[in-house]
């Protein structure tokens, strides 16, 4: 803040002090980051200049005002009314045409690109969506459900105690939102759109069932592990081919490596089998994982923001160019799903939070799960996915490890898992535990953007 002065003069004085302090500062960052994303002041008041002086500026700006003015509060009026129509396709399928056609005649200005606005203004529509529809949800829910999800007899003994009666299938309340919303902002011609939804959609579907064999059979075991894992596979698969098909060149079946600008492998026919490796991978690590109250989903948001981004670069020639990764065309959509399992995930959390009132289930988490897998396949940065889900290979790889070693030798590694189970045992209260993974998977995600820049 200024200092209090009864001077004008003095606050003046005050206030071009801190512009030129501002300025030396932006003029010094952008000049040393040399960067497409970080102009130098210079720069930036020279291309307003030329814009002001050939008159573009007010001719962009009339543009991109249309675009706000007009397009997104139709859209939102849109929105709202698909989620209160969500039983009747009629109605949604006619509000959804009315959108497209105005989507198609707003001009998109270049100073403000569509998916941009998308990703940002978009979910603060789906926060509200999960805020309106969540109390009603979790109410149907827990009649419906009765006893709620039974709880692991070998697992904690608090939770027998803490989260006995608790409603699951909250993946529910993630899965309408994220679909809702996808189809509102999303540009549906849009292959790859499609194909990251059907995965998540098809993943959601294996979750539900066996959330409701867990729910109506009052037991933690679900339907057979195989068969999920094959049901699981074959979309994997089949969606893996779909990108490789887009692809339509060599390096659509290359893996490129983090840090090396021009390295990669070409797995060939592999490399179906190796996207589905991620996708399922992906979509079980994150189901282990969702232990505790919020320990998933935070990460998944988190993972999710950082994949927008990815998605967005990887899909604009010009910063895929600078960063030297792989340009994929169409991928920037892709933002726009990220932007909406960020905005439910935030409202989805207001229910989840500790003490939760519903659980994600199986629902949830398979379906987010594979959705990262899926976007991290399609951008090509499958390795970086490792990275930034970190604590999601944490998990499964603990699970991996104690079962092993119990099969081998006898012995458990750890006192119970997965990972965050062991920690609650040597003592850690449940928001410990569940903030500092949090905290890990911030500096995971800042760890996998390193690798854009350093190569």
């Amino acid at each position: 803040m200024l200092p209090h002065s009864e001077s004008p003069r003095a606050r003046f004085a005050w206030a071009f002090a801190l512009a030129i302090v501002v300025g030396a500062v932006w003029e010094v960052a952008g000049r040393r980051s040399a960067s497409l994303l970080l102009p130098s002041a210079t720069e930036t008041l020279a291309a307003l200049w030329r814009l002001v002086v050939t008159r573009d500026l007010w001719s962009a700006l009339w543009l991109s005002n249309q675009a706000l003015l007009a397009g997104f509060p139709a859209a939102m009026a849109a929105g709202v009314a698909v989620g209160l129509v969500l039983a009747r396709w009629r109605t949604i399928d006619r509000w959804l045409d009315v959108y497209l056609d105005i989507l198609l005649v707003v001009p998109k200005s270049a100073l403000m690109p569509l998916v941009i606005i998308a990703f940002g203004v978009g979910p603060l529509a789906r926060t509200l969506v999960v805020f309106m529809f969540g109390p009603w949800i979790i109410d149907h829910l827990r009649l419906a459900q009765g006893k709620g999800q039974p709880i692991r007899a070998d697992g904690p003994p608090t939770h027998l105690m803490t989260k006995k009666g608790t409603p699951t299938m909250g993946g529910l309340m993630i899965l309408s939102g994220l679909i809702v919303a996808t189809l509102l902002w999303a540009n549906l011609r849009n292959a790859y759109v499609w194909i990251v939804l059907a995965v998540t959609i098809g993943f959601g579907f294996v979750g539900f069932y066996d959330d409701y064999l867990k729910v109506s059979k009052q037991t933690h075991a679900g339907f057979s592990g195989r068969t999920r894992l094959l049901i699981e596979a074959l979309i994997a698969v089949a969606a893996c081919l779909c990108f490789v098909w887009l692809g339509r060149d060599p390096s659509a079946t290359a893996l490129a490596m983090p840090f090396f600008k021009d390295f990669t492998i070409n797995l060939g026919l592999f490399y179906a089998l190796f996207g589905m490796f991620i996708i399922v991978g992906a979509g079980n690590a994150v189901n282990l994982t969702d232990g505790l109250d919020g320990l998933a989903i935070v990460p998944v948001m988190i993972a999710s923001a950082s994949f927008g981004l990815i998605a967005y670069l990887a899909g604009n020639a010009v910063f895929s160019e600078y960063l030297q990764i792989r340009y994929v065309a169409g991928t920037g959509e892709l933002a726009v799903l990220c932007g909406a399992v960020l905005g439910a995930g935030l409202g989805f959390l207001w229910f989840n939070a500790p003490p939760a009132s519903i659980f994600m289930g199986d629902t949830g988490s398979l379906a987010l799960g594979g959705m990262l897998g899926a976007i991290a396949v399609a951008t090509k940065h499958e390795i970086v996915l490792a990275v930034i889900g970190g604590l999601f290979v944490v998990e499964a790889l603990s699970v991996i490890v104690q079962v092993a070693s119990f099969k081998l030798t006898g012995k458990r590694i750890f006192r119970m898992a997965p990972i965050h189970h062991h920690y609650e045992q040597k003592g850690w209260t449940e928001p410990q535990i569940v903030i500092r993974f949090w905290i890990i998977s911030v500096v995971l995600a800042l760890a996998g953007l390193a690798t854009l820049k350093l190569r």
